[in-house]
């Protein structure tokens, strides 16, 4: 793949050639630890060169992302998506819209892998002019004020390859308890074993896993994350030991509430701040998303009073517009229209095209964005609304801790 940009520039897909540049550029812009991860993605027959773009500047890498796949499931329901990661401009370059060029190739690419969604951590409001949507709440790093004794009978070790599976099974436990999630992919696994910008850890009793989290290295204040553990003594002895690691640094736990690990740890944590941090979705074919989660609007009506009921909702984007037929708990074939401004004029529901992403993967749900947004509204239809686009909890692991 190869695109001519203004100024003679060129975004073509990375190669082998490239890979001391853009080492360089990803250390300059960001730090040697992103350089590394780059180099494990790329050499990674899962993801391999392809999910890698660069724009040139004649023989010299000025910009580069990488595009990761990902799945999010929902309900039970897998939901291809794709991550953007390890973006950076040479800053003689900047200004001049090449990280624009990169998501556009990014996205296109992410379409043609079938992904249904795009997921990602990124600066404040930067990407927000690509389509993205502030939409699902990011944990918070909160600062331990007590530690709890090592439990006994429990020992603490580096996790290595071979406990990959152990570590899956007790990730997907606490993964459970949520709505929405987003696991390690295969590939990010092998990816986080090798790297150095963090540490599994795995917690064992009597010969079996009970508990794993990763931490930073103690460069400057260490912060466990990803706490997953099947009772709380595995999660005590997780922060215990992360304390032994601190160097005289600060110790930060990223809270995961709603979970085994997360309500465990809360009573050694300090307060939480009220920071409205979040991931950033994109949506970029709502009615193709739409179809894809039948199954899930299905599954919540059949659990509602609404189950016995027959009819169909209609919610408008205002640009464009659906129509879900629904009968007997089940929701029909996603309809398509253009543009309605009054939505509730036939019952419908409003939802701005910048609450697609809070709408379906949000903490608040269409009755919690109604009240802060004049432009989503339920219409009429308020309890068929509501069933169908609740709040969502969520649980997101990505190779970064966010």
């Amino acid at each position: 793949m190869s695109q001519p940009l203004p100024g003679g520039l060129v975004l073509r897909t990375a190669r082998p050639a490239d890979l001391d540049q853009i080492t360089a550029l990803l250390t300059e812009r960001s730090d040697a630890d992103d350089a590394a991860d780059h180099r494990l993605v790329v050499e990674d027959p899962d993801a391999g060169w392809e999910s890698c773009a660069v724009v040139v500047d004649g023989d010299r890498v000025v910009s580069t992302a990488t595009l990761l796949d990902e799945t999010l499931i929902l309900g039970g329901l897998p939901i291809p998506a794709g991550q953007v990661e390890l973006v950076a401009t040479d800053r003689a370059h900047e200004g001049r819209g090449l990280v624009r060029a990169l998501m556009g190739w990014a996205h296109e690419r992410s379409a043609r892998r079938g992904h249904l969604a795009q997921v990602m951590i990124g600066i404040p409001y930067f990407y927000r002019l690509f389509g993205y949507q502030y939409s699902i709440v990011l944990p918070q790093a909160r600062a331990v004020r007590t530690v709890p004794p090592l439990p006994a009978g429990h020992a603490v070790r580096l996790a290595g390859p071979a406990d990959i599976a152990a570590m899956v099974s007790l990730q997907d436990a606490t993964q459970q308890a949520y709505d929405l999630s987003m696991p390690h992919s295969a590939a990010c696994w092998r990816w986080l074993m090798a790297r150095d910008g963090s540490i599994q850890l795995l917690v064992e009793r009597d010969g079996a896993a009970v508990a794993t989290g990763l931490i930073t290295p103690p460069d400057d204040d260490v912060v466990l994350g990803e706490v997953a553990a099947a009772d709380p003594a595995g999660a005590h002895a997780l922060l215990a030991h992360a304390a032994t690691r601190t160097d005289g640094g600060d110790l930060a736990v990223k809270e995961r509430p709603g979970c085994v690990g997360g309500e465990a740890l809360e009573p050694f944590l300090a307060p939480p701040s009220r920071l409205a941090e979040r991931y950033y979705i994109r949506v970029p074919e709502i009615a193709t998303l739409l179809e894809h989660l039948r199954p899930v609007l299905s599954a919540r009506l059949a659990a509602s009073d609404l189950a016995g009921d027959s009819g169909e909702a209609v919610v408008s984007f205002f640009r464009e517009h659906v129509r879900l037929p629904y009968a007997n708990g089940a929701v029909g074939a996603v309809q398509t229209g253009g543009r309605m401004q009054a939505p509730g004029v036939v019952g419908g529901a409003g939802v701005a095209p910048d609450m697609i992403g809070p709408l379906l993967f949000g903490p608040d749900g269409i009755g919690g964005l109604a009240e802060r947004n004049p432009d989503v509204y339920p219409g009429r239809n308020d309890e068929l609304m509501r069933t169908l686009f609740p709040p969502v909890t969520a649980d997101l692991l990505t190779f970064y801790l966010p």
